[in-house]
């Protein structure tokens, strides 16, 4: 080691590796801090391997798998430090059971696959492990969780709300219907509510009869999920039509939209 210096030689044992040609082995006996230390030449090279490294958990030297860098879902799946026994359960790439196997032959055997050994059940007896790649799992797993996410989005109903005075012209009518359509269109509900202040709850039929005739006028786009006649705010929640939603709109013509009216008054 550089910076120590001794005039006691210290022997270094050679062993034949398995993934490489040599690797060094180091008595447990020696301590570097109160022995004498030893050089290695200047030409000596020691590699683990790729994405491989000494054991940090005993195995008596043996070179492990270095995992894959962890986020904070990986928890301990990859920890093998943390399993107390010394054989286990294990899974082959191929999702076959091996059997019980010592820890140091799992993990040969997911060196020589070069793959992950994982975790599956710290807590079995004996512990449950899985050769795999783990990267690749996490990545098809978090695929498959965002195109849930997506699929919900796209069923998730917004609710749209539409506001319109009992004696609303018939231009505000129509911006409302074509708003109306669009959102029944894009799979949101709409609730359509006419506001009586005062004196207009005297015009309470008339404010029924309008939201009647705009959902008459939406058509066959929407069905009823609820509504209320008796209070001073009337409404109607319409919900897309599934069946007419998912069939190919036609462009309306500019006769079709002369024909919406609004016969109301005040």
């Amino acid at each position: 080691m550089a910076g120590i210096t001794s005039t006691t030689v210290v022997p270094v044992k050679l062993k034949a590796s398995h993934f490489f040609s040599n690797k060094l082995s180091i008595p447990h006996s020696l301590n570097l801090q109160s022995s004498p230390s030893f050089t290695l030449p200047s030409h000596a090279t020691v590699r683990y391997g790729v994405n491989l490294r000494p054991s940090a958990y005993g195995g008596g030297g043996n070179f492990r798998r270095a995992p894959p860098e962890k986020d904070a879902d990986d928890g301990q799946a990859l920890d093998l430090s943390t399993l107390s026994s010394n054989t286990v359960r294990l899974i082959d790439q191929s999702q076959n059971m091996v059997g019980v196997v010592s820890l140091d032959q799992a993990i040969r055997m997911a060196e020589d696959a070069e793959l992950d050994l994982v975790i599956v059940s710290a807590e079995a007896d004996p512990p449950v492990v899985r050769i795999m790649n783990y990267s690749k799992y996490r990545y098809e797993l978090q695929k498959k969780k965002r195109d849930q996410q997506k699929k919900s989005a796209a069923s998730r109903m917004d609710l749209k709300e539409l506001k319109m005075g009992y004696n609303i012209d018939q231009h505000d009518y129509s911006v409302r219907l074509k708003a109306a359509r669009k959102f029944l269109s894009d799979g949101d509900k709409v609730k359509v509510i006419v506001n009586l202040k005062g004196r207009e709850k005297e015009f309470r039929n008339n404010a029924i009869e309008l939201i009647r005739r705009f959902q008459n006028d939406v058509g066959k786009l929407a069905t009823e999920e609820a509504k209320n006649f008796r209070d001073k705010n009337i409404f109607i929640t319409l919900i897309p039509n599934k069946t007419e939603v998912q069939k190919p709109q036609e462009t309306p013509t500019k006769a079709a939209t002369d024909e919406v009216s609004v016969s109301v008054e005040a």
